[in-house]
């Protein structure tokens, strides 16, 4: 890896403010004092071990969950200054941790070339909402070690031995009293230093959680980089050419990107920043898809691949299919808002579709059969395209002429604004009764569903308008679907799924996620889609007021509390079982029920689980049950 050459030392630690906010706000520097937030503080650490990577002088990081929930992160890069800094007065590694805004990755000329994690927040962030932390330190022929409690230096920068060796280790432990829970899902860090190793070709990185018998561990290290990140991603799908599409460019702003077209009708496009995931897009992404219409849109005109009647391609029909990945290097980005999730550098986007323009032209006159079979699919999907606004256009005239745009069984609320109103998704007629004698008329919907959905991951768009299984759906949620969804439309603040807890009922919500996930993203990104938790059991006995349960453990649990003698313990097959007053109860009344509010933590994760279980491939599928089929409650056979 090219090395950044130079100087990384005291004065290029920069010292913008003060520390103390940090404590009295965490949501403002790490979002929430959540799950979310407690990982977000692995990732900064670990950001910073591979802002050295990216600055070429780190190839191994090392994290490790130790038991009770202490962290320990290890590379080795140079390992921070140990020197006296000029403006604080104490060592520069000590400044950068109580200092906030301290570090070595501000203007033009700092210790690094790009760099992500907060722009030299994150270890004072970390140190301050940590109840402790360690940070060691060889640099410079010595062992360096200094110690904090809740971001105050207990032990000072203190030379503990000599060592030939550089690097950083980390060890913290999150405050209890600041954070929600402070068990971390090793899962979650797997997946996120995955995507890291990905975008950083050659860097090993090792993740181990020891508070398991036996011990969770992955090693993470590709030297395809992107290519093969875009491998990953396609694993479970058929794919239209082999071997990604690699465009690489060096230089200022130097950009890589990898993509492959498979058989699948959604587009996953994926865009990075100095390794940081912008979700929202951006410049680059902006770049890239100009480009590829573009690109796409002259070889078929060139090669007399479209007719006259189909007219120009738009962007959508060239993305359908298309699986890819965008990663730039910005020495000074612009991020629009706090969020770091859009890229504003205009200068970006010429240059990512001036690069890509060039190269993907070059791949495509060189390799005429995979052009051919990715334009075929192209023009299929424009033509689909026409046959869904037709189809669209034909299923608002007919609700214009019937003179109502809401569906028939929908039970509406009176509530007009959408903020306050819910809407229950319920599986089948018997159910549904109950929900609407039992449910709150003024602010809650029922809309019953019947039959078998349709599995929009195998179906276009036109299969969907129309669909008499969505369309319901699509008309009771009021904002369109795809690209013309509009979440400041809905008509409700929230969207419930309420189906049995057996195999049907569990399918049932497979499919409307599925249908939310690829045709109405923002709803679930926006918080909007909840999961409702009806009970598994009612205990009930003679002079007992009932009791309900929600799960196997909990059963157990208040069958230890209440005894078993004479107990009726009823096993709820499904939501029609129940009366509307005990629906209500247990399962409607905000003041008593349980909702599960469904996010896209990860949408890559996601992507490739509804790809499993949803799409064409059943090899992928079977080795999905079998892995999992172990942790399966509640099978009905």
């Amino acid at each position: 890896m090219e090395k950044f050459e130079h100087e990384y030392k005291a004065d290029q630690i920069q010292v913008l403010e003060g520390l103390e906010a940090v404590r009295k706000r965490p949501g403002m520097y790490i979002g929430s004092v959540s799950a979310r937030g407690l990982h977000h503080l692995v990732y900064e650490i670990v950001d910073n071990a591979v802002d050295e990577a990216l600055a070429g002088y780190c190839t191994n990081i090392n994290i490790t969950i130790e038991k009770g929930n202490i962290v320990r992160v290890e590379d080795n890069g140079r390992g921070i200054p140990v020197d006296i800094h000029p403006k604080t007065k104490i060592s520069a590694a000590e400044t950068v941790y109580t200092v906030l805004h301290a570090g070595g990755k501000f203007g033009g000329d700092s210790g690094y070339k790009v760099s992500g994690g907060l722009h030299g927040v994150g270890s004072s962030v970390v140190n301050a909402l940590s109840e402790w932390t360690e940070v060691t330190i060889k640099r410079d022929g010595g062992i360096y070690k200094m110690k904090f409690e809740r971001g105050k230096t207990v032990e000072p920068l203190t030379r503990i031995g000599d060592s030939n060796e550089t690097g950083t280790t980390v060890r913290f432990y999150a405050d209890d009293t600041i954070f929600e829970t402070l068990e971390y899902e090793y899962e979650i860090l797997e997946n996120r230093f995955r995507e890291m190793a990905f975008l950083t070709k050659g860097l090993k990185i090792n993740i181990k959680d020891e508070r398991v018998e036996p011990e969770k561990k992955a090693e993470f290290c590709f030297e395809g980089g992107l290519i093969s990140f875009v491998e990953y991603l396609n694993k479970s799908k058929e794919k239209l050419h082999e071997t990604p599409i690699y465009i690489e460019k060096k230089g200022e702003f130097p950009l890589e990107i990898a993509l492959q077209y498979t058989s699948a009708y959604s587009e996953n496009i994926y865009s990075f920043v100095n390794n940081i995931n912008t979700v929202e897009g951006g410049t680059h992404l902006e770049g890239f898809r100009r480009s590829l219409t573009k690109v796409f849109n002259d070889y078929a005109k060139s090669h007399n691949l479209l007719k006259e009647k189909d007219g120009n391609l738009q962007g959508e029909d060239i993305r359908e299919g298309v699986t890819a990945v965008i990663s730039v290097k910005v020495k000074e980005p612009q991020f629009e808002g706090q969020t770091k999730t859009k890229l504003g550098n205009s200068e970006v986007s010429g240059l990512v579709q001036s690069a890509m323009t060039e190269e993907l032209s070059t791949f495509l006159e060189e390799n005429p059969a995979v052009a051919k079979a990715i334009l075929e699919k192209c023009i299929s999907a424009s033509r689909a395209r026409e046959a869904a606004r037709k189809a669209r256009e034909l299923v608002r005239r007919k609700n214009a002429l019937e003179g109502s745009t809401l569906p028939g069984k929908l039970a509406d609320c009176s509530e007009k604004d959408a903020s306050l109103c819910e809407v229950y998704i319920v599986e089948g007629d018997s159910a549904g009764g109950s929900a609407k004698q039992g449910r709150d008329r003024k602010f809650q919907a029922i809309l019953p569903l019947w039959g078998k959905m349709l599995n929009v991951e195998k179906a276009r768009a036109d299969k969907i308008y129309g669909n008499d299984k969505l369309n319901p759906v699509i008309l009771a949620i009021g904002a369109g679907i795809g690209a013309d969804f509009d979440v400041t439309k809905i008509r409700y603040g929230k969207v419930i799924i309420m189906a049995d807890a057996d195999v049907d009922g569990s399918h049932i919500r497979t499919l409307l996620l599925t249908f939310f996930f690829r045709y109405m993203r923002p709803l679930v990104e926006n918080g909007n889609v909840f999961l409702a938790q009806p009970p598994l059991y009612k205990l009930s006995r003679k002079g007992m007021q009932d009791v309900y349960c929600y799960t196997d453990e909990q059963l157990e649990e208040k069958l230890k509390e209440l005894g078993r003698d004479n107990m009726n313990i009823q096993r709820y097959k499904g939501l029609g079982e129940m009366n509307p007053e005990q629906l209500w109860e247990t399962t409607m009344n905000p003041e008593t029920r349980t909702l599960v509010q469904v996010t896209v933590e990860d949408a890559i994760k996601a992507d490739e689980i509804f790809t499993i279980l949803m799409g064409d491939e059943i090899a992928p599928r079977r080795e999905f049950i079998e892995k999992n089929a172990k942790f399966v409650k509640n099978l009905d056979i």
